[in-house]
């Protein structure tokens, strides 16, 4: 059989599947991330920097910049993409490492090694193609889990978005930083996170308010990275939960 109509036969299939099942299992994440459009964008310093799009079937429509956790911009993420395109959505995933990591040790390195102006450039580049592209309504978003939670707020406070959803990421922004925002905030915090937890969650929504600026958080008895089906923190009936809310959010966001 071409291979062509293979992964289009087996993506068919995996449609009919609940968004976990297709994360959970390594080909039919590969499958969905060699559907993605493959893309690059030059920086006004020069710098090349690349993403993963995908298209729903009908356009124009709200556009979802992703920013992957702390492996890096891999099949995992980009799956994710597949399925917010399956949901309506322009998907357009982000890579602010240029490589994947496949230790903890890597992706620690990975991302303590990010230039915070480079990513920074990076995400207002993306951000700025999705408001020119012909496939998307005029209305974007930022979304972002663990490593990418925290730049997805931040992308959203350097450039106008309709709406930011964060997964278990940093939110410790100051007051002045959080009045730029033009849009809602939506959070999925874990409340056995040890890492972030209502230390600094509670006093970014208080800054939030004191902003005036329109904020819901959820609070899941879980642990980290519990929507996430490779790690062994998943929580299945936690990350569908959250998966809805998200779903409801963007759609009452971006709509035409």
């Amino acid at each position: 059989m071409h291979e062509l109509s293979r992964r289009r036969l087996v993506m068919a299939g995996a449609a009919s599947l609940p968004l976990a099942a297709i994360l959970a299992d390594p080909k039919l994440r590969a499958e969905a991330a060699n559907g993605l459009e493959q893309l690059t964008t030059t920086l006004p310093n020069g710098r090349v920097v690349r993403a993963a799009l995908a298209t729903p079937a009908s356009v124009p429509a709200g556009a979802v910049l992703l920013v992957h956790e702390w492996w890096g911009l891999n099949n995992h993420i980009q799956a994710m993409a597949a399925e917010f395109a399956r949901e309506g959505f322009v998907a357009l995933a982000v890579d602010l490492y240029g490589e994947v990591a496949q230790t903890p040790d890597q992706a620690e390195a990975l991302m303590a090694a990010v230039n915070p102006l480079e990513a920074s450039d990076t995400l207002v580049a993306w951000i700025e193609w999705l408001y020119r592209d012909r496939r998307v309504n005029g209305r974007v978003a930022t979304l972002g889990w663990c490593f990418g939670g925290g730049w997805a707020l931040h992308a959203a406070i350097l450039s106008p978005v309709n709406a930011t959803v964060i997964y278990y990421g940093r939110v410790e922004r100051s007051l002045q930083d959080l009045e730029r925002l033009d849009g809602p905030v939506l959070g999925h915090f874990a409340e056995r996170d040890a890492w972030i937890n209502h230390s600094t969650v509670d006093p970014f929504v208080a800054r939030m308010k004191e902003a005036k600026k329109p904020v819901q958080v959820f609070w899941y008895d879980a642990d980290h990275a519990f929507a996430n089906p490779t790690g062994d923190n998943y929580d299945g009936e936690d990350a569908q939960l959250a998966w809805r809310r998200t779903l409801d959010f963007l759609n009452a966001n971006l709509g035409g």
